[in-house]
């Protein structure tokens, strides 16, 4: 079966409702994102039940925001399959876009491509700057997830390294409810570290191990004792010493990764990559060891449909088009191919 060249891609594995058209795997000719964001921040995080809900009464007007964009409508023309993550991520949500890419690919009689939505978040740098060379060692930083990535081709990658308990941007999250900060965590604490000093207070740096693993329970939980400690604290402060130390650490962990497999570059992924310090740090890291550096927009680090859609066209020139009967996993791991 030929590749198909223009895919649409769909995401709704949280709380971003999202609809994209994508080229060749790699141009961008339409994307629109729905945050729920200002739906769960008085609830300090995302609710499973209401983000599904607004799944549902969003993804229509997305979608065809996205078609019309793309100079396509209901007809599905010139779309030549549709990509659908189908997980990780919170089951509800999940199914709301899988069942509308379902429908719509048997609607156009076209491929479904089931998407993991950490593969997709891979191949987002390759939607600006698709010639990053190989191999490359991704850091993926989100909400739920922290890995460090191999990737020696589109669809080809190795697991170095994961969290072995709280991920970099839960705790970020956790972090900034208990300091007041409000939701999402990463941005608020960003932007109120910036106005404080990061040698205020020295946070732990757990590196558990002799592996590339990452810790962070640790770090959340001294932010909590030393506050409770010392009431009189500028709130300024413990942000920014909390940020530098997982800063630290990412980067001591992305260095050591860099240098273990010969990487020409260093990417970053996921909602974190967002984090100023952490885009510099780890631009001054491929400076210092020589190599190229790739942070994507703040638009590709966040959930999109984007990369969906282009992971998706990666799949399909692999071969590996998705069933009807393609189920959810909200617990989808990232699996080594290289």
């Amino acid at each position: 079966m030929p590749t198909p060249f223009r895919i649409l891609g769909i995401e709704t594995s949280c709380d971003e409702t999202a609809a994209a058209v994508v080229d060749g795997g790699s141009t961008i000719v339409s994307s629109i994102v729905s945050s729920q964001i200002d739906l769960h921040a008085r609830f300090g995080g995302v609710v499973p039940e209401l983000a599904g809900r607004a799944h549902v009464e969003l993804l229509t007007p997305v979608l065809d925001e996205a078609l019309a964009g793309s100079g396509s409508d209901a007809s599905g023309r010139g779309i030549g399959a549709v990509a659908v993550t189908y997980g990780p991520g919170l089951i509800g949500s999940l199914l709301v876009g899988v069942a509308e890419a379902k429908a719509l690919s048997l609607a156009w009689g076209v491929p479904l491509i089931g998407v993991n939505h950490l593969e997709a978040h891979l191949i987002a740098s390759m939607l600006e700057q698709p010639d990053l060379g190989w191999p490359l060692v991704v850091l993926l930083v989100s909400g739920g997830h922290t890995l460090l990535v191999a990737v020696t081709d589109p669809g080809r990658y190795g697991l170095l390294g994961g969290t072995v308990d709280d991920a970099a941007g839960e705790a970020f999250d956790k972090v900034s409810r208990f300091l007041g900060l409000g939701y999402p965590g990463g941005p608020a604490i960003d932007r109120v570290a910036d106005t404080g000093d990061p040698t205020a207070f020295s946070f732990p740096r757990s590196l558990p191990g002799h592996g590339l693993d990452f810790s962070f329970s640790g770090l959340k939980t001294s932010v909590v004792n030393t506050v409770r400690k010392h009431p009189e604290a500028k709130t300024a402060d413990v942000a920014a010493s909390f940020r530098q130390a997982v800063v630290d650490v990412l980067v001591t962990r992305t260095r050591q990764a860099a240098v273990e497999v010969g990487a020409r570059a260093i990417c970053l992924a996921g909602g974190v990559a967002a984090n100023s310090l952490l885009r510099r740090r780890t631009e001054e890291l491929a400076s210092d060891l020589g190599i190229g550096a790739f942070l994507p927009s703040r638009a590709l680090c966040t959930d999109n449909a984007a990369m969906v859609a282009a992971a998706g066209w990666w799949r399909l020139e692999l071969g590996v088009p998705s069933p009807m009967d393609l189920g959810v996993d909200p617990n989808l791991r990232l699996v080594s191919t290289a």
